[in-house]
């Protein structure tokens, strides 16, 4: 079993509130650890079609059958259950009485702060991290061949080819998911869309490009962006919002939740085709996105992480900012150390005091950690480790 880092901030959120909600895609492993925090409560899946049908036909007789608190997984299914949640803990304010997981964010969030606010606590579980399968005493394989299995606990937990693995995720999150967020007729379409998405990994997301590629309007493409978004399948990463007195873009980076997917999307077959694979750097900057995420959310924080990137095409792969000070990263795949790497950074450093040296950071597809006047490479195996740091 693996111990995820967020069972903390949930096990303190669950003394003090009386709703705790755990949201993340599917297969991050939600259900797993609610119910190993939570061993004692009911536990009820709204997934399961008699279940469902329970809550939504007497959700007071469906909450009443745990009176001692009850896990509800997938609660997204039933959305109305919210106001009754609402009653009964008004009713009866005990902390720690209702855990839901769901794996759509589609105007969840929305209806939660309607329906719970300043009632529950609210937490974001991704994929494994890099430090808690160090944590577990995990060995990472070589760089290419961790971006291509990825991170979802179930392959760390069985023999399973994740080739296998990734087809029947992305084919149950169209038969399943998209369905129920939004009505999409064309799912082939869909699923073609998806495809470019993976193609344009770590760019800056061109709505008239994919447009022109798919056939659709920018209105369906911005729609199905939303909707990736909402399902925990895309991520997308807004620019810093000081332009420093220059011209800065306004589009959001896209990238993935899982680097296992990404190379699953793009058809990438091996590690080995993985080593060659143009988009090799931009699967690499991924990997970041998703640990510095992790490290956020795992810590029971928002994610905060933004690139930033001016008109002139001077830019910063990522930046954390920590009210008076900046945390600035940038992603490089390869092995060997250049000045190169940190100009990005300086030009941004220069720009900007909350940002000094020991505030810069490289993170490499190598082994070899340095110090320098411009700032730290740092390698790959350490990212997780360096992401916390900018928690706070």
């Amino acid at each position: 079993m693996i111990a995820r880092r967020i069972e903390g901030p949930i096990r303190k959120d669950a003394a003090g509130f009386p709703v705790v909600a755990l949201l993340g895609p599917r297969q991050s492993g939600k259900t797993t650890l609610v119910k190993r925090l939570f061993p004692g409560m009911e536990y009820r899946n709204l997934e399961v079609p008699a279940t469902r049908e329970y809550a939504q036909r007497d959700p007071v007789a469906f909450l009443a059958s745990g009176p001692n608190g009850m896990i509800v997984d997938e609660f997204q299914r039933v959305p109305e259950l919210l106001s009754y949640i609402q009653n009964e803990v008004d009713a009866r304010d005990e902390p720690g009485r209702y855990i839901l997981t769901g794996s759509q964010n589609f105007l969840m969030m929305e209806r939660i702060s309607q329906s719970l606010a300043g009632r529950v606590g609210l937490f974001t579980l991704l994929p494994l991290s890099i430090g808690e399968l160090d944590d577990t005493g995990i060995e990472l394989p070589s760089l290419d061949e961790t971006l291509f299995r990825g991170f979802f606990p179930r392959l760390f937990g069985a023999p399973i080819d994740s080739r296998r693995f990734y087809d029947s995720y992305v084919q149950t999150y169209l038969e399943r998911d998209v369905r129920t967020v939004r009505d999409i007729g064309d799912l082939s379409r869909f699923q073609r869309f998806i495809r470019i998405c993976a193609g344009r990994v770590g760019q800056i997301v061109n709505l008239s490009s994919i447009s022109d590629d798919l056939g659709v309007s920018h209105n369906t493409v911005g729609a199905w962006l939303s909707v990736l978004e909402a399902s925990y399948v895309i991520r997308l990463i807004r620019p810093y919002h000081r332009n420093f007195g220059k011209q800065t873009v306004k589009s959001p980076r896209l990238y993935f939740t899982d680097t296992g997917l990404v190379c699953s999307l793009l058809e990438i077959d091996s590690p080995a085709a993985l080593e060659t694979h143009y988009l090799r750097g931009a699967v690499f900057e991924n990997l970041v996105a998703t640990e510095l995420a992790k490290a956020q959310l795992n810590a029971g924080r928002r994610d905060v992480t933004c690139f930033w990137r001016d008109r002139r095409g001077h830019e910063v792969d990522f930046l954390i900012d920590r009210g008076s000070t900046r945390f600035a990263l940038e992603a490089k795949a390869g092995q060997t150390i250049t000045s190169d790497w940190f100009r990005g950074l300086v030009y941004y450093g220069d720009l900007d005091e909350g940002c000094p040296p020991d505030h810069r950071f490289v993170v490499h597809g190598g082994t070899e950690r340095q110090s320098r006047s411009a700032g730290s490479a740092v390698p790959w195996q350490e990212i997780s480790g360096l992401a916390r740091r900018f928690v706070g």
